[in-house]
């Protein structure tokens, strides 16, 4: 990797790999999408040509070799250090002191309420945004039950929207529809509280990254429902996408533990929304999530 290209690297705070010519992101997977508009002179047909030699992230243009993108791509050299210049400057971390962190972290949370007092008193009056709640225990202790009822009372009572990802197979409808029961007797009620709620299935921890870049790509283009953002996140659970990494290549595992984790505390952060995570009661000490979230 060249110095110039590092040093655009460590501008975004992105670790570089020693056997890879990119930033080390996982596998190879960025939140912010290369689109028209993005930036001044980043037009629709460049954007399609550098799509074609799989540059579709601000990282992964920042991080390349420009001179051989404007061979490859038949583009300006001087337009893409142009684009790169403004990305940079757009997309760069700036240092912030902790009186204004913690004002901002004041004005942009809110506590919402599980539907049950018990665990909202466990929770300090309830699920907070801008944090990852993990739900642990032992398999059948009633994890899924609790996710369910969760996003119900978050689309019914709160009238906020849910994305519920289901990696166990544990969603059923029809069980959402009878805790949306308990809450009301009126169906049409009823039907617009479970409008709320978007259910996601996923089987491999690709999927789930993929689906929460979704999520956070639909929020950066403003591509929302029509009752407004996803409030709160519910993933049920972890351990099922995670378990399966723990064998064989354990060191490439990790790192994607590591990365599913720091995505789900990012979305929580950024977008100011709750997120819930269920997982096994072993999980916590497996994958070292302790550091900012409340178990």
């Amino acid at each position: 990797m060249t110095a110039s290209r590092v040093q655009d690297c460590a501008a975004l705070r992105l670790p570089t790999c020693r056997s890879c010519p990119r930033p080390f992101r996982g596998c190879h997977r960025d939140m912010v999408i290369l689109r028209a508009g993005l930036c001044p002179g980043l037009t629709a047909e460049m954007i399609q040509l550098l799509k074609a030699n799989s540059i579709a992230t601000v990282v992964d243009l920042v991080s390349s070799d420009l001179e051989e993108v404007a061979r490859k791509c038949s583009l300006s050299y001087k337009a893409l250090v142009a684009v790169r210049r403004v990305l940079l400057a757009q997309f760069s971390a700036f240092p912030v002191n902790g009186a204004d962190l913690y004002e901002e972290l004041k004005s942009s949370t809110a506590i919402l309420s599980t539907g049950s007092k018990s665990l909202d008193k466990l929770l300090d009056s309830g699920l907070y945004t801008g944090e990852v709640t993990e739900l642990t225990g032992a398999p059948g202790s009633g994890k899924t039950q609790v996710c369910l009822s969760i996003a119900v009372s978050t689309s019914h009572d709160l009238k906020q929207n849910v994305l519920y990802v289901d990696s166990t197979g544990g969603f059923t409808a029809s069980r959402l529809l009878q805790l949306a029961q308990t809450r009301t007797g009126d169906e049409e009620e009823q039907v617009e509280a479970l409008q709320r709620i978007q259910v996601a299935r996923v089987f491999d921890v690709y999927k789930m990254l993929d689906v929460l870049q979704e999520l956070r790509c639909s929020v950066s283009q403003q591509v929302l429902s029509s009752s407004g953002p996803v409030k709160v996140l519910v993933v049920d659970s972890v351990s099922a996408v995670i378990c399966p990494l723990l064998g064989g290549r354990q060191a490439e595992g990790l790192a994607l533990m590591m990365q599913l984790a720091r995505e789900l505390k990012t979305l929580a952060r950024e977008l100011s929304m709750a997120v819930v995570v269920s997982s096994l009661a072993f999980a916590l000490l497996v994958l070292g999530w302790e550091q900012g979230i409340r178990s």
